[in-house]
């Protein structure tokens, strides 16, 4: 039996073209995203969210807001945590902050930011953002 020959070229190349991506994401030094999205590779949103929502929750998972990076463009000194004296940020805010702890246990339990976004549904997170009036400033 003849196979064209583009049924076995092309899966080939896609392996050796994700196996090329993936030896260099592994090797990014520091690199924070990492821990979200360990392998390379086509991500599908889960749920159907509006644009806003969407580009937040992106925002979200790299870590790069208005609240947490705005220090960066105004040269203002980076922002603090109130109540822990800690830089601002994603993880603090979803995960670690006592002070958002009896919201962040109403809506959703992560250990991990990484468990955070693979386990919790996105209009949880967005429940928990908006009862702690981090919404319209992320």
């Amino acid at each position: 039996m003849k196979l064209p020959a583009t049924d076995m070229t092309y899966p080939r190349i896609t392996k050796l073209i994700y196996d090329e991506w993936q030896e260099v994401w592994n090797c990014c030094a520091g690199n924070k995203l990492h821990a979200i999205r360990p392998t390379v590779g086509d991500y599908k949103q889960k749920t159907c969210l509006s644009r806003r929502d969407s580009v937040l929750l992106n925002r979200l998972r790299i870590d790069h807001t208005r609240l947490t990076h705005s220090f960066l463009l105004s040269g203002d000194d980076l922002t603090e945590c109130g109540t822990c004296q800690c830089p601002l940020i994603v993880k603090h805010i979803l995960v670690e902050c006592v002070d958002f702890n009896d919201v962040r246990n109403k809506h959703f339990v992560a250990s991990s930011i990484k468990d955070l976004f693979d386990s919790i549904e996105a209009h949880k997170m967005f429940d928990f953002i908006t009862e702690t009036r981090f919404y319209k400033q992320l």
